[in-house]
């Protein structure tokens, strides 16, 4: 696993594709898993700190934490944007993986956890905007390029 800061020094060119897609708008969707097993989305906003953590929130109560503190396993998918007919203003969109550490409880009982990725993709288009193109990165493996047309 690694922290944003590990991935920002190892793959800066990917880092800043998915910091970019993230930012496109406010609520990001992460995914779960209930005490059953069974799957659950859910909107969330996200965080890169300054210290080179990403981080997730959540109010007091939310079923999701309680997801997350039985089973810390997760998916963060950025913020999604429309295309368009051309694609010419797509900032892609970025999924992230991996588990989550609870950092601290609020006053308010709000909590924070910190995660620690063991994947980071970017799906986007290429520069001639002619194919879609999947960066990805995982510890150990390193960043893997594809173009599928």
């Amino acid at each position: 696993m690694a922290s944003w800061a590990e991935v920002a020094a190892e793959v800066p060119d990917l880092a800043a594709r998915v910091r970019s897609a993230f930012a496109a708008g406010r609520h990001a969707t992460v995914a779960t898993l209930r005490a059953d097993g069974s799957p659950r989305i859910s909107g969330i906003e996200v965080e890169f700190g300054d210290d080179g953590e990403l981080r997730i929130g959540s109010m007091a109560g939310a079923r999701k934490v309680d997801d997350l503190r039985r089973d810390p396993r997760f998916a963060l998918h950025g913020p999604t944007a429309d295309p368009g007919e051309d694609g010419a203003n797509w900032p892609g969109e970025a999924k992230v993986a991996g588990r989550a550490v609870e950092t601290r409880r609020q006053d308010d009982g709000a909590s924070v956890f910190r995660l620690d990725l063991v994947e980071v993709v970017w799906t986007g288009l290429t520069d001639d905007r002619s194919a879609l193109r999947i960066l990805s990165w995982h510890p150990g493996r390193g960043l893997e390029d594809r173009t599928r047309t």
